[in-house]
């Protein structure tokens, strides 16, 4: 009697293989991927977010110091920077890269008085600020450039203390959005 065996397919990567063709499988399913998951990433870093790092306390309680945060890059600053907004920018006259709240904006009149903010004289409710500063200054913001303070008044050298105190739209890199770490602060900058 005769029996029929169901035969098996042979599969192509089973078939012996020359050292070009192992080659171009190998650059196929490894190189490609693993390269054009890092071309992803640097045009994510480049042009969408970055991480930052805040070695002070100067934004306590919002921002704890030592933290790392997420931010994204921001694009036609003046279309896009608020009043309250949490920015990361470049500091020309400290050299080093600084976060600090958006206080003034251009063109505005920014008054400090008795532990209070006033713009254009009316009152700033800043829920966010624990650690009021009593000092009195006043600052007309010009054209073009932004008023930062920090929320921890007493601790945080900002516009205050700085000689120029005005931070141009150019030098403004991000909106912070994110505390990475530490994990007990993980979660939305408000």
């Amino acid at each position: 009697m005769f029996s029929f065996k169901k035969k098996e397919k042979i599969k192509k990567e089973d078939l012996p293989q020359d050292p070009k063709s192992k080659m171009i499988r190998f650059l196929k399913e490894w190189v490609l991927p693993f390269g054009l998951e890092a071309l992803a990433i640097i045009l994510i870093i480049k042009f969408v977010c970055f991480f930052t790092y805040v070695p002070t306390g100067s934004m306590v309680p919002t921002i704890a110091e030592h933290s790392w945060l997420l931010a994204l890059h921001t694009h036609n600053v003046e279309k896009n920077v608020e009043r309250g907004d949490i920015m990361v920018f470049n500091s020309k006259e400290t050299n080093t890269i600084l976060i600090k709240r958006v206080i003034g904006l251009p063109g505005e009149t920014v008054e400090i008085f008795d532990g209070q903010v006033y713009i254009d004289g009316k009152l700033l409710e800043e829920d966010y600020v624990v650690n009021e500063s009593y000092e009195s200054m006043i600052f007309r913001v010009p054209e073009g450039k932004y008023l930062f303070l920090g929320d921890n008044r007493r601790s945080s050298a900002d516009a205050r203390v700085w000689n120029d105190p005005y931070i141009a739209a150019e030098d403004i890199t991000g909106r912070a959005v994110f505390t990475i770490l530490p994990f007990n602060n993980f979660g939305i900058l408000k």
